[in-house]
């Protein structure tokens, strides 16, 4: 077969299947009660039928020979043909419903028990049967779609050692089935009658067995979901020892090494923040001291040898480092303990912007785009806010290339909740135009000590500026994001609530 033709009947193979484990057990179970329905009535209908028709054959049959040998003794033999017709006619009236037709031969004579009878139901190979054998046989034959028994009985006597003997003289009878076709018509209808009944029954079934199925089904999906949300404590109900039970046993013995095992991480990721928070800690008396000596030492530099005041100035520039790594890391775990707090003051943004760029000296860095003084003023932490736009202008100088573009704007947005009013958000951009940053990098750059080149084990930065930037901005509410701008670069954007006195008093 060509693959042109194969393909529309894969097609026609794939047959909807309903969807829902509720939908897939009704149809199952109205699918299996329509078999089972069917073939019981089938079966009932063919028994039924049977058992009808084999005792009015049965009927019959014992009728017409208690009659045939009640009359055959007083025929004379040879019969002539008067002597047929009488037998025939005598025949006919053992049936008492007069509904027998009787066909009598012998060496080529015969009579019928009605004049003129051509008599046709009896095939050649019955009749041909009925007069070469001693036994009585029988045939079913539809005539003008009337069904009627026709039954072929060769008449003999008995020989003196007990052997059947043939006398040549055969009687044929046919007898209408009406009354047999009635009664199977009635069955035929019974069944159908019964069968709506037994499948709506079956539906019925179908709908609680499934409703006792997906009951547990339904509790395991609402306990996994609330696992899910963080409620490890969940627990299922088992009852019973059938498949479902076991389902649940297994799911809460799960949900209870789940449990033991972010208890277990939870403690060691405590232990390790308090572990950096206490060397953290500890560090930073000793730092600040090596930290005045080496200012002295980087100021005494130029009038050592070339040698030593480059170690010196390098000594130096590295406990910087390792000074602001500290105070880093200790800004951190303040985050991590919960510790960080808001210390709101109603600021200049611009001006607070303007303070952070001169005091380290990045004016001719960077290129600004401020509102005018006074223009959007707002409740912020200004500590907090000076971290955020340091480290902003500071990773685009590290990373990014210049120019450095900061803008800073009032953003009005819907509050949320469905009300009316307008929330204003202060909305802080730092683009720089360097490469920008690669798209695997883009959902990882705030995250601590993330390194886009695992090759690269040292970074100018502490690795975690931006995080901490980030938490800042969470602090507040706000929102803090990354992007490659269309016209290159790397384009970092803080948001900012700026809360109203009476909001800042409600939350």
């Amino acid at each position: 077969m060509s693959p042109r033709t194969s393909l529309p009947r894969r097609r026609l193979l794939r047959l909807p299947l309903p969807s829902g484990l509720r939908v897939r057990l009704v149809v199952a179970f109205g699918l299996v009660a329509v078999v089972a329905a069917l073939s019981t009535g089938a079966l009932t209908f063919r028994e039924a039928r049977t058992g009808i028709l084999q005792q009015s054959q049965d009927t019959v049959i014992r009728l017409l020979r208690d009659r045939v040998d009640t009359l055959a003794p007083d025929l004379a033999f040879p019969p002539a043909q008067r002597d047929l017709s009488s037998f025939a006619t005598e025949v006919a009236q053992g049936d008492p419903a007069r509904r027998w037709r009787v066909l009598v031969t012998y060496h080529g004579l015969s009579a019928t028990s009605i004049p003129q009878d051509p008599f046709t139901e009896p095939t050649p190979a019955l009749r041909r049967a009925a007069t070469t054998q001693t036994p009585t046989v029988f045939q079913r034959v539809t005539v003008g779609g009337r069904s009627s028994l026709v039954v072929g009985m060769p008449v003999a006597f008995t020989a003196l050692h007990g052997e059947r003997r043939a006398t040549g003289l055969t009687v044929f009878l046919t007898v209408p089935q009406s009354a047999e076709q009635t009664y199977v018509q009635a069955l035929v209808a019974a069944v159908e009658r019964a069968t709506v009944p037994a499948l709506g029954l079956a539906v019925l079934f179908a709908l609680l067995a499934a409703q006792g199925v997906l009951r547990p089904v339904r509790e395991l999906r609402h306990a996994t979901r609330r696992i899910a949300e963080g409620r490890l404590d969940t627990r299922l109900a088992v009852n019973g020892t059938d498949e479902l039970a076991d389902l649940s046993h297994t799911f809460n013995e799960t949900a209870a090494a789940l449990e033991e095992s972010v208890a277990e991480l939870r403690r060691m990721e405590a232990k390790a923040r308090r572990f950096a928070a206490d060397v953290s800690h500890e560090l930073r008396t000793p730092l600040a001291a090596m930290s005045v000596v080496t200012d002295i030492l980087d100021e005494d530099a130029a009038g050592l040898d070339p040698d030593t005041a480059a170690a010196v100035r390098l000594i130096s520039k590295e406990t910087a480092n390792l000074a602001r790594l500290v105070e880093d890391l200790m800004e951190i775990s303040r985050f991590d303990a919960g510790a960080a707090a808001l210390h709101l003051d109603e600021i200049d943004l611009a001006e607070s912007v303007q303070r952070t760029l001169s005091s380290r000296a990045w004016q001719d860095s960077v290129a600004t785009r401020l509102p005018p003084p006074g223009a959007l003023r707002g409740r912020v932490d200004p500590r907090r806010l000076d971290v955020i736009v340091a480290n902003l202008v500071g990773n685009a100088l590290r990373h990014g290339a210049s120019p450095i573009r900061l803008s800073l704007h009032e953003h009005q947005r819907f509050a949320p909740g469905g009300t009316d009013g307008t929330e204003r958000w202060a909305v802080i951009e730092v683009l720089d135009s360097g490469p920008g940053i690669p798209e695997t990098v883009l959902p990882h750059i705030f995250d601590r000590f993330y390194k886009s080149d695992t090759a690269r084990t040292r970074t100018e930065g502490s690795g975690l500026g931006l995080a901490i930037t980030a938490e800042n901005v969470r602090l507040h509410g706000g929102t803090i994001r990354a992007a490659n701008h269309p016209g290159g670069g790397a384009l970092l954007t803080a948001e900012l609530p700026l809360l109203e006195p009476e909001k800042e008093d409600r939350s």
